[in-house]
């Protein structure tokens, strides 16, 4: 390493040096397919908004691919402003498309692309691309060689007045990929789901070989119900498949026109899982739409069960024994998605749990009473799964010792016998308490409410730790008992597989953490070993964004500290709201948050931000020291010099 750190060592990456750098930032690098995926996203994007009708790609033997699609062509006039053509400016800026842009529909109103990186950074990590656009009666062509310009857009030819389209063409540039070859299951999976989401529009793969072209294309004139069946592999469904969809109408308060999900699903003796879409980008680690689809499909036959009163006595039924046998295929339509990472593999926004639900419920309940014998194999097979879930769960409950201790007066605790789904939250304050206790989900969430701040436990023996009135309920409460690092520790007892520490997201919430970690890492370490002790993260601030237009309702959006803030008012600012035309709201603490707010944000398993600790084993002294100058009561002199050398940073990676 150099000594030298001057004006000098600062570097800025500029264009698309940040992506050549980081490209596991950006994509996959395990093959080229997802930067491909892109290319084809875009096209898709096109037929998703009713220009195209045509999606074809080639994989050729050199090793290229190519997306032909007969949309409207990126647009290759000069930018108003950066005074470069637009379909220059899109392959060579970050954050640069057509997708920020959503007033008043915007030129994609609903797309998968969003950020403006995806075919930049394609164009980045390739030996060359080129770029051919039919568009108002001309054949335009472009050409880049690792993501710089090397042939200038020209006019090469002449075209129908209606015609149009745009073709791209990539070779992927090995050294940024563990293996050079494209996944061809995964493009031919794609391309499938493209052509299932996507009624009328013909999908094809042509993939070059030697001997003659193999060529494959996708057509499901029962869209989604047709190709849950070939997911299927002909197995039987306990009741037939159900197909539906529900879009949101015009002037709804809450969410856009347009709006919604279409689905199919069936129940099965053996099985579960399915496929998951938004925008038609693929989702497949899921998300909240698959968590308000789950919400909807529950309720539903929650519903249908109590009105047939087919439930037994001493059952509960939860979400997970409705949804245990259902395959499904899912595709959801959101205005502003937010996922989570430029993969797309995860969708997180919050609304859209609510609007999947919302609109999967009633269409469900109606069909379900329109096939009464087909919902009542349906409410047996959930009704089994509920019966052997409790059976399981007595099962270790009797191989617990009988002693009971009493539970602190102030724990208002769950009803669920299911420890493993248990949640304990240790709240800062009687208010925050008070809201969180309206925010939980009785079933399976607890509350103990901490008055002040907990005792600094680094230095008191596990002895007289019971002296403090607050560790003492908190040991009661998760039934283990105090011990040292390293010390056989019983965790039968345990009474819930997640203890989240939830505090204010101030500094003083965030002292309290800390002397809560202490007391788990010095005290309960056999806890945080197994990962049962979590942070949750409330967030800091709340964006009103009011509605613009008919097809923008207002919305209010929440951020987890000031830089999160920035990014998300950088982004407001790129879809054409006006500065300042938003709203700031900082909250003080969690009892300023109402039940709701406070159950979307931080309590409900699908919408918030719960953190597990855990201790690296490899650097067990390092985290020993650092937690007795930090919190020994003997070493302010050398907590202050750390603070003024190293303070500023700090990272939450315990």
């Amino acid at each position: 390493m150099t000594q030298q750190y001057d004006e000098s060592s600062v570097r800025v990456l500029k264009g698309l040096e940040p992506v050549k750098e980081r490209p596991g930032m950006y994509t996959r690098t395990v093959d080229p397919t997802h930067i491909c995926q892109e290319v084809i996203d875009n096209a898709a994007d096109e037929a998703l908004g009713g220009f195209a009708r045509r999606i074809a790609v080639t994989v050729h033997q050199d090793g290229s691919l190519s997306v032909d699609d007969d949309g409207r062509g990126i647009p290759v006039g000069e930018h108003p402003t950066e005074k470069l053509p637009v379909v220059e400016l899109v392959y060579t800026r970050l954050h640069a498309g057509g997708k920020f842009d959503k007033k008043d529909g915007g030129a994609y109103a609903f797309s998968g692309g969003l950020h403006g990186v995806g075919v930049s950074v394609t164009n980045a990590l390739s030996t060359r691309l080129e770029v051919e656009v039919k568009r108002e009666g001309g054949v335009w062509r472009i050409v880049f060689a690792g993501g710089d310009v090397i042939e200038p857009l020209a006019r090469i030819g002449d075209c129908g007045a209606r015609t149009s389209g745009t073709r791209v063409r990539v070779w992927p540039d090995s050294k940024y990929f563990e293996s050079p070859r494209f996944s061809l299951p995964e493009l031919e999976r794609m391309l499938r789901a493209k052509a299932v989401l996507l009624p009328g529009v013909s999908v094809s793969l042509t993939i070059e070989r030697a001997g003659g072209d193999e060529i494959k294309s996708w057509h499901y004139p029962e869209g989604l119900k047709g190709y849950l069946a070939e997911l299927c592999n002909g197995d039987e469904p306990v009741a037939p498949f159900f197909a539906g969809e529900n879009f949101i109408g015009p002037e709804h308060e809450q969410f856009a026109l347009g709006e919604g999900v279409q689905w199919a699903l069936a129940w099965f003796e053996d099985g579960a899982g399915g496929e998951s879409y938004v925008n038609l980008i693929p989702t497949s680690s899921g998300g909240t739409h698959e968590a308000g689809m789950r919400a909807g499909i529950y309720e539903a036959v929650k519903s249908f069960i109590d009105h047939h009163n087919l439930l037994p006595r001493g059952v509960k039924l939860m979400a997970e024994d409705v949804w245990s046998r259902v395959r499904f295929v899912l595709s959801a339509r959101v205005l502003d998605p937010q996922f989570q990472g430029q993969t797309k593999e995860k969708l997180t926004s919050r609304d859209a749990l609510k609007l999947i639900a919302g609109l999967t419920r009633d269409p469900t309940e109606l069909w379900l009473n329109q096939h009464v014998e087909a919902g009542k194999k349906i409410a047996e097979l959930a009704i089994r799964q509920a019966q052997s879930r409790l059976k399981s769960v007595k099962k270790v409950e009797k191989k617990k010792g009988s002693g009971v201790a009493v539970l602190p007066g102030k724990l208002t605790d769950c009803e669920s016998e299911d420890i493993a789904r248990n949640e304990l939250f240790l709240v800062e304050g009687d208010s925050a308490g008070g809201s969180a206790k309206l925010a939980r989900d009785k079933e399976f969430q607890a509350i103990l409410p901490l008055r002040g701040k907990v005792l600094n436990s680094w230095e008191t023996d596990k002895d007289q730790l019971f002296s403090n009135a607050e560790i003492h309920d908190i040991a009661v409460a998760i039934g283990v008992d105090p011990h040292l690092p390293g010390e056989a520790a019983d965790l039968s007892g345990l009474r819930y597989g997640k203890i989240a520490i939830l505090s204010d997201a101030d500094v003083d919430g965030s002292h309290i953490q800390v002397l809560l970690l202490t007391l788990f890492y010095r005290h309960f370490s056999a806890l945080m070993n197994a990962g049962h002790i979590f942070i949750a993260q409330p967030p800091l601030f709340r964006v009103d964004v009011p509605g613009q237009g008919k097809n923008r309702p207002p919305k209010k959006l929440y951020a987890l500290d000031a830089d999160e803030l920035e990014a998300m008012l950088e982004r407001l600012r790129s879809e054409g709201v006006r500065e300042g035309h938003w709203s700031i709201s900082r909250f003080k603490g969690l009892g300023e948050m109402n039940p709701e707010q406070l159950k979307d944000t931080t309590m409900h398993p699908d919408t918030r931000r719960l953190v597990c600790v855990r201790l690296r084993p490899d650097s067990a002294d390092e985290t020993r020291r650092m937690f007795t100058m930090l919190m020994g009561k003997g070493e302010a002199a050398s907590r202050r010099s750390w603070m003024e050398v190293r303070g500023n940073e700090v990272e939450a990676d315990i």
